[in-house]
């Protein structure tokens, strides 16, 4: 099912989401929900709390359009380690229609549990590392936006404004 993606400035997207007790057969449905809402959004990552979903969850899929799918599922995130920092173009689901820069780090280790509530770590650089910060800034109410100066945030408001009314004209 195609859950509806909340858009900035929702206040829920400030919430810090709430550690998962136990993996079971309903969480696995939200994650279908959350991959599927996901694909139908054309984004590579997606956090609970993005539809309303106060749980430390997400899905990300980096591979590019001529690659078979790569859906990787996180229960409970923590990165355990980072190194080096690169600068990247990143959207969000969140924040239709506008990109900015960010800055994070190059590569990432991180530990999570996987669909079926089995422990794993992942050692990630490139997109999927800035996917995996991304993601684990949403379930701790961190937004893209609070990564940019003042000036910038300025501008996003604009741009954000700007395909908002694109939006409504089509």
């Amino acid at each position: 099912m195609i859950r509806e993606i909340l858009k900035y400035p929702d206040p829920r997207l400030r919430e810090v989401a709430k550690p998962v007790p136990v993996v079971t057969d309903e969480l696995r449905a939200l994650i279908d929900d959350m991959a599927e809402t996901m694909y139908s959004s054309k984004g590579c990552g997606l956090a609970a709390t993005q539809i309303g979903v106060n749980q430390r969850i997400f899905v990300v899929d980096c591979a590019g359009e001529d690659e078979p799918s790569d859906l990787r599922v996180f229960v409970n995130p923590e990165i355990i380690e980072t190194e080096g920092s690169q600068v990247w173009d990143e959207g969000c689901l969140s924040f239709p229609g506008v990109s900015e820069e960010i800055k994070r780090a190059e590569q990432v280790k991180m530990r999570a549990l996987d669909r079926s509530g089995k422990p794993f770590e992942i050692e990630a650089d490139g997109l999927l590392a800035v996917a995996l910060q991304h993601e684990l800034d949403h379930l701790n109410g961190v937004l893209m936006i609070d990564k940019l100066s003042a000036i910038k945030r300025r501008m996003m408001g604009r741009k954000l404004a700007k395909a908002k009314q694109d939006d409504a004209e089509v």
